[in-house]
């Protein structure tokens, strides 16, 4: 479990580097139906894409811990979570969004109960370690 939990929080956080590094650099081009939205939306897009390079240095620094910390990748996943949320509000507000959007969303929702499932199965196995380390005393 250690071994996928460090490899999916590592492909995570170089996925959203590589995103907001994207949006950074290409603004409005970078969002699926925004192009002429104007200046105040790719401003916006590339202030958040900066952000989501931060994100991204957060998970892949988890990912370099040993052991990878728990508690890290369930807020990580938890704001990765309140994301997909975000994106189900304005669908119910808005409507129906771009066919990426809604691809993005499945993985916004789908993605953190692994990450918490996986968290939690490391943590167990971690604890079972130190039982055991600790019993043979």
């Amino acid at each position: 479990m250690a071994r996928t939990l460090r490899v999916l929080a590592r492909l995570m956080g170089w996925s959203c580097v590589a995103i907001g590094v994207y949006q950074v650099l290409l603004g409005n081009a970078a969002i699926p139906g925004a192009g002429s939205a104007g200046p105040t939306v790719d401003s916006w897009g590339r202030f958040m894409g900066a952000g989501f390079v931060g994100y991204g240095l957060a998970w892949v620094w988890a990912a370099g811990q040993r052991p990878v910390p728990a508690r890290v990748v369930r807020w990580l996943a938890g704001v990765f979570l309140l994301g997909g949320a975000g994106r189900l509000l304005s669908l119910a507000v808005h409507g129906w969004p771009h066919w990426f959007q809604i691809a993005l969303a499945v993985i916004e929702l789908g993605l953190p109960p692994v990450f918490f499932w996986l968290a939690a199965a490391d943590e167990r196995t971690l604890r079972g370690d130190a039982e055991t380390v600790a019993a043979g005393r």
